[in-house]
């Protein structure tokens, strides 16, 4: 049988010795821009094969701060269509296609195939089979609009309410549901011996204590720049419960995760922290 991935004793980049000073975790932030994004990340001094399947054993402890990289183009686009008087409905709306267009959807077609199949199928077998098929069911199709509906309305409402701190909301949401998002892949075994899921392999303890210290770093840094400490709190508390909901939900639906179940989960996190923001802030 060849080898995966998860199977190695030890990511590649971490045996040989370092290029540059705090090279392993540069590979890994690069590994994590070119997996969530369409960015046009080069190939590092000293890193492997950039297109290789990425080892999720260490690479998620740099997600964190990958999704604030990953954030920044649709707080730009906020704050600019904001600023050119667009009023915050349009702004909003483009800051989340300008979201969109960085990840390719990756996220949000996760969701929809996790619905499809939670909705449509009455067996594990059968759920993960319709999660499979490219098309998208009922399900799928009102999973995507409400939580595009949900999540313009919810950085609109911000942007009435507290003006350009939108932008470090979208910022701080982009990075609390992508590293909540990793709850799935710590919590649950592999849907299919032959998935993305498997393939990729599980973050160890140590990956997931980095990721969640640099979590909290992040959203301690969203309240340096004006974010209200109960805001933040909610914010981090919300896209964590999210993310377990949606875990507890694909445990019993097909006992175990796949790439799709974390897409869903980052799109509930997401939702569920620009929400708590939302209803932190007084109309």
């Amino acid at each position: 049988m060849r080898e995966t991935p998860k199977q190695q004793e030890t990511p590649e980049h971490e045996e040989a010795d370092p290029a540059f000073p705090g090279a392993a975790l540069a590979y890994d932030l690069a590994g994590c821009l070119r997996f969530y994004s369409r960015l046009p990340v080069p190939r590092l001094p000293g890193e492997g094969d950039p297109h290789a399947v990425p080892d999720f054993r260490t690479l998620p402890r740099m997600l964190p701060l990958a999704g604030l990289i990953l954030g920044l183009p649709g707080a730009v686009t906020l704050l600019g269509a904001w600023g050119l008087g667009l009023g915050p409905f349009l702004a909003a709306t483009l800051a989340l296609t300008a979201g969109i267009l960085i990840t390719g959807a990756l996220h949000e077609d996760g969701l929809a195939d996790v619905a499809d199949g939670f909705g449509g199928g009455a067996t594990p077998a059968r759920r993960l089979e319709i999660m499979r098929d490219s098309r998208i069911g009922a399900y799928g199709g009102v999973a995507l609009v409400l939580s595009l509906a949900l999540r313009i309305g919810a950085l609109a409402t911000l942007l009435d309410r507290v003006g350009g701190l939108a932008a470090i909301a979208l910022v701080l949401a982009a990075t609390l549901s992508r590293s909540a998002a990793l709850a799935p892949l710590a919590l649950l075994a592999p849907a299919r011996a032959d998935g993305a899921g498997a393939a990729v392999g599980r973050p160890g303890r140590r990956t997931l204590v980095t990721a969640g210290a640099l979590a909290l770093m992040l959203t301690l840094l969203g309240l340096a720049f004006g974010l209200a400490p109960l805001g933040g709190a909610l914010m981090l508390a919300m896209s964590v419960l999210a993310a377990w909901g949606v875990t507890a939900l694909a445990r019993r639906a097909i006992g175990g995760q796949t790439g799709d179940v974390v897409g869903a989960a980052q799109q509930c996190a997401e939702i569920a922290a620009l929400l708590a923001l939302v209803a932190a802030i007084p109309a």
